[in-house]
C-alpha cells in the first residue's frame, strides 16, 4: 500500500468531501526555491475529523492555508491538487474562491485577538461574514449571529454582539471564531491549533463544542495540532507529518496502540502524561533549611476607572493574600488559569511591580532594600519567559546575550566573560561555536535553551519559570524539562515553575499550588494535590486534562453554567478571603463554595 493509498478513508465509504493528491508547496526566497510541503496526499469523508499532527515546521499550517487559498506571496503550490466537492481550490482565482471562502469551507485560526478586529463589534463583524455570502437585510444577518453565538454557548448573546474582543476572554473571543465559521454551516471546517493558547478547561469546553456542533451540522474538521491529548481524544484519523512530508498515517486507535513509524514513536514518547509524576518523585529538601524565597500575605492591587474627579472607582485584585516558601534545590509550581495572577507573584518576586504583604528572597525583604539593594538581589533571581524570541534581542549574538548581566553586575574581564558564557553554552547543550549567531538563527528549543544559560549566568538561588515551555513542541519541551533537571541536580538551584499544563507540571515538580482568582485554594506535595485532590476546583482542573489514549473514554465534562467570576472590586469592597486548612502533613485546602 502506498503512503497516498494509505492516507485515504475508510474503504466502503461515499466519495470523500476532501482529496488532497500530491500536494506540494514551495516557497521562493533570496531567487532559492525549497519546499514547505511535498507529495502530501490524504481524504477526508463528511462529518469526519482528521488531525494533521507534527511539531513546528513539519508543514501542517502551510497545508491548510494552502487549502484555503492564503498562502504568502513568495509561497505557492507548484504541483497537485486539493479536490473539495471535485473543485481544486487552489488552482480558482482570488475572486472566486473568495465566494468558496466562509460558505464552502472555513478556518479558525490560533489566536483569535489577531483574527478578530479589535475597532469593530462582535455583532458587526459576524453580520458582515454572513452579508457577504447571503443576500439577507441586517436584521435578518444579526439573528443569525446570535443564533450563532447562542449555539457555542456564549451567555447574553445579544450583549456579547455590542462588545468588542478586547472586552471578552480568550476562551469567549475563540468561541465567537468558531461561531462565525459556523454561521454559513460550511461543508468543511480547518481547526489550526485552535486551543494552543487556552487554558486546559477552556481548551475541553472547546473541542466539546466542536464535536456537538459537528454532529448537528456533519461539517468534516481538519484539526491541526501538535498536542497529541486532543488527537486522541477528537480524531477519528491521524496524519503525522515531520518536514513537508507524512511519515504515517492510521486511524486513532492504531496509532496510538501500534506506531509504525520511529517519529511517531518518539512524538508519543515525549508527551507528559497525568499519573506518570509521582513515579519520578525526589525526596523532599529538608523544612529546616532556610528558604530561598518566602511571601507571607502578598497582595497585588492595580487601580482603574475613574470619577468625575478623576479617582479610580474600582480596583483589581490581582493577588490577595497569598502565603508559601520555596526551599533550596526545590521545584515549586504555581498552577491555574489565565488571570489568576500567576505571572503577578512571579513579576513581585523579581521586583517588576509593587506589593504589600512580605516578600523576602534570600532572607532579604524587597521593601526594605535600596535601589542597589534591589540592583544585587538580581543576582540570586532570574526569570525565563514564555517566548524566547521575544526575550532576545535580534540585534545581538546569543554569545552577547548570555554574557550580558556578567558586564551589568561589572563581573570578570571580558576574556573572563566569553569564557563564562562559552561554559554555559556547553552546559545547555549547544556548542560555543554557535554563540557568534543570532536569535533567528535558531530553534524555538534551542532559543529556550539560550535564555536558560543567561538565567544562569549570575549562578541564581531562584529561577522563575513562567510558561516557559508552553510554547514549545511536545518532544522539545521535553528536552528543556530535563535540561532544568539535570541543572537542578548539578547547582542545587530552585525552581518557581508556572504553567496551566497540569500534566507537564506532576512531571516536574516537588510542592505546588493551585490559584483561583488571585488567591490560593490548594496547596502540597505533588503526590498529595494530584493523588488525592480536595478542592472542586483542582478536581476541575484535573478532569479537563487532554488524555494521550482514545481507548481511554472519560466522563462528561461539566461545564461551568456561568462565566468565571472577575478580580475586579469597588473600592472598598474586597473579595473574601480564603482560609486555608491543613488537612494533613501539609495539605492546604480551601473551604469549598
Amino acid at each position: 500500500m502506498t503512503t497516498a493509498q494509505s492516507a485515504t478513508a475508510p474503504s466502503g465509504a461515499a466519495d470523500p468531501l476532501l482529496s488532497v493528491r500530491d500536494l506540494t508547496v514551495t516557497v521562493k526566497d533570496r531567487g532559492i526555491i525549497r519546499p514547505l510541503v511535498a507529495d502530501l496526499s490524504f481524504e477526508l469523508a463528511a462529518g469526519e475529523t482528521l488531525a494533521i499532527a507534527g511539531e513546528s515546521g513539519s508543514g501542517k499550517s502551510i497545508t491548510s492555508l494552502a487549502i484555503m487559498g492564503l498562502l504568502p506571496n513568495n509561497v505557492s503550490v507548484t504541483s497537485g491538487q486539493a479536490l473539495l466537492e471535485g473543485t481544486d481550490l487552489p488552482s480558482l482565482p482570488e475572486r472566486q474562491m473568495r465566494a468558496w471562502r466562509g460558505a464552502r469551507v472555513a478556518m479558525i485560526f490560533q489566536e483569535p485577538m489577531t483574527s478578530l478586529n479589535p475597532v469593530h463589534t462582535i455583532g458587526s463583524q459576524m453580520t458582515e461574514v454572513i452579508r457577504a455570502h447571503e443576500a439577507v437585510s441586517i436584521g435578518a444577518a444579526r439573528a443569525a449571529s446570535i443564533e450563532a453565538l447562542r449555539k457555542v454557548r456564549i451567555p447574553e448573546p445579544e450583549r456579547r454582539m455590542k462588545q468588542y474582543p478586547h472586552e471578552l476572554s480568550g476562551g469567549m473571543r475563540q468561541r465567537v471564531m468558531i461561531a462565525m465559521a459556523l454561521a454559513l454551516r460550511p461543508s468543511l471546517l480547518i481547526a489550526d491549533e485552535p486551543t494552543t493558547a487556552l487554558d486546559v478547561t477552556v481548551q475541553r469546553e472547546v473541542l466539546e463544542l466542536l464535536r456537538d456542533l459537528q454532529k448537528e451540522t456533519g461539517t468534516a474538521i481538519i484539526l491541526i495540532t501538535h498536542d497529541m491529548g486532543v488527537v486522541a481524544e477528537c480524531a477519528d484519523r491521524v496524519v503525522v507529518m515531520r518536514h513537508g512530508r507524512m511519515v504515517e498515517t492510521a486511524p486513532v486507535n492504531q496509532l496510538f496502540s501500534a506506531p509504525s513509524h520511529d517519529y511517531t514513536r518518539a512524538l508519543l514518547a515525549a508527551v507528559p502524561r497525568l499519573g506518570t509524576g509521582a513515579r519520578r518523585a525526589k525526596p523532599l529538601p529538608p523544612v529546616t533549611n532556610a528558604p530561598v524565597a518566602k511571601l507571607v500575605n502578598a497582595r497585588v492591587h492595580f487601580d482603574i476607572g475613574a470619577n468625575f474627579f478623576g479617582r479610580p472607582t474600582h480596583r483589581v485584585h490581582a493577588v490577595e493574600g497569598i502565603s508559601f516558601d520555596i526551599r533550596p534545590g526545590e521545584t515549586f509550581g504555581l498552577v491555574g488559569e489565565s488571570g489568576c495572577g500567576k505571572s503577578t507573584v512571579a513579576k513581585s518576586l523579581a521586583g517588576l511591580v509593587p506589593h504589600q504583604g512580605h516578600i523576602e528572597v534570600d532572607g532579604q525583604a524587597l521593601t526594605a532594600l535600596t535601589t542597589q539593594g534591589k540592583r544585587d538581589i538580581c543576582r540570586n533571581i532570574q526569570m525565563v519567559f514564555q517566548d524566547p524570541m521575544a526575550a532576545l534581542d535580534p540585534r545581538m549574538t546569543v554569545g552577547e546575550a548570555v554574557s550580558e548581566p556578567l558586564l551589568i553586575h561589572g563581573i570578570g574581564t571580558a576574556k573572563e566573560r566569553h569564557a563564562c558564557a562559552a561554559e554555559l553554552f556547553d552546559r545547555v547543550g549547544l556548542t560555543p561555536e554557535q554563540m557568534s549567531r543570532y536569535p533567528h538563527e535558531f530553534s524555538g528549543g534551542q532559543r529556550q535553551r539560550i535564555c536558560v544559560a543567561r538565567a544562569l549566568a549570575l549562578k541564581p538561588k531562584l529561577i522563575i519559570c513562567d510558561e516557559s515551555v508552553s510554547a514549545l513542541d511536545v518532544s522539545v519541551q521535553s528536552q528543556v524539562l530535563q535540561l532544568l533537571e539535570e541543572l537542578q541536580r548539578e547547582t542545587d538551584v530552585s525552581y518557581l515553575f508556572i504553567s496551566h499544563d497540569m500534566a507537564v507540571v506532576e512531571n516536574v515538580v516537588d510542592r505546588l499550588a493551585v490559584m483561583y482568582l488571585g488567591q490560593i485554594v490548594e496547596m502540597g506535595t505533588r503526590d498529595q494535590v494530584f493523588g488525592d485532590p480536595r478542592h472542586s476546583y483542582t478536581k476541575r482542573l484535573l478532569d479537563a486534562v487532554p488524555i494521550p489514549d482514545p481507548a481511554r473514554k472519560r466522563q462528561p465534562y461539566a461545564r461551568p453554567t456561568t462565566e468565571i467570576p472577575s478580580p475586579i472590586h469597588r473600592i472598598g469592597t474586597p473579595p473574601d478571603r480564603l482560609k486555608l486548612h491543613n488537612v494533613g502533613d501539609g495539605h492546604f485546602v480551601a473551604d469549598d463554595h
